[in-house]
């Protein structure tokens, strides 16, 4: 794949659409789940320019920092604590529209307004979440309120698959 992605103008699914192929070629060259995890992080960041997107990674009973781009991050997680802690512990998807009103939300930027944290199961997208291992969580925050919807769920859940 070369260096550069190509993201046309327009609407979150066309972009998501677009990207969808180009992450899935950076995988035929590479096996390596940080490797990935960080060409993804950083794919996902330069097409929307959120304030931040990356992983945390599943490591005894956190979740520590993994590749990421954005603002400088909090390191580690507890399980069920926070949106990352809690998408882990509950083994789905999360969307807060504000995080304000979310109970318990870690503010590693006081810029963060809405979230999504997507987990990654070791074999993809599984339907019943106590049978699967979670081994990272993709984690994006936005500076705006209302930022993240159905769409992005879906689409973040497909590239999420592709890393397991």
């Amino acid at each position: 794949m070369a260096e550069n992605l190509f993201i046309p103008g327009g609407n979150k699914e066309e972009k998501y659409q677009s990207l969808l192929p180009q992450l899935e070629a950076l995988l035929d060259s590479e096996a390596g789940f940080i490797a990935n995890a960080a060409n993804f992080s950083a794919a996902l960041h330069l097409t929307f320019r959120h304030l931040w997107t990356g992983f945390y990674m599943v490591k005894d009973d956190e979740l520590v920092l993994g590749p990421f781009q954005g603002p400088i991050a909090c390191t580690r997680i507890g399980y069920g604590k926070g949106v990352c802690g809690t998408a882990w512990k509950e083994g789905r998807t999360i969307t807060v529209h504000d995080v304000n009103e979310f109970p318990g939300h870690i503010a590693c930027s006081s810029l963060s307004r809405s979230e999504i944290v997507v987990p990654v199961f070791r074999c993809g997208v599984h339907e019943n979440a106590s049978e699967a291992e979670i081994i990272a969580v993709l984690d994006i925050d936005s500076a705006s309120v209302g930022t993240f919807d159905e769409t992005d769920k879906k689409f973040l859940e497909k590239i999420c698959s592709l890393l397991a």
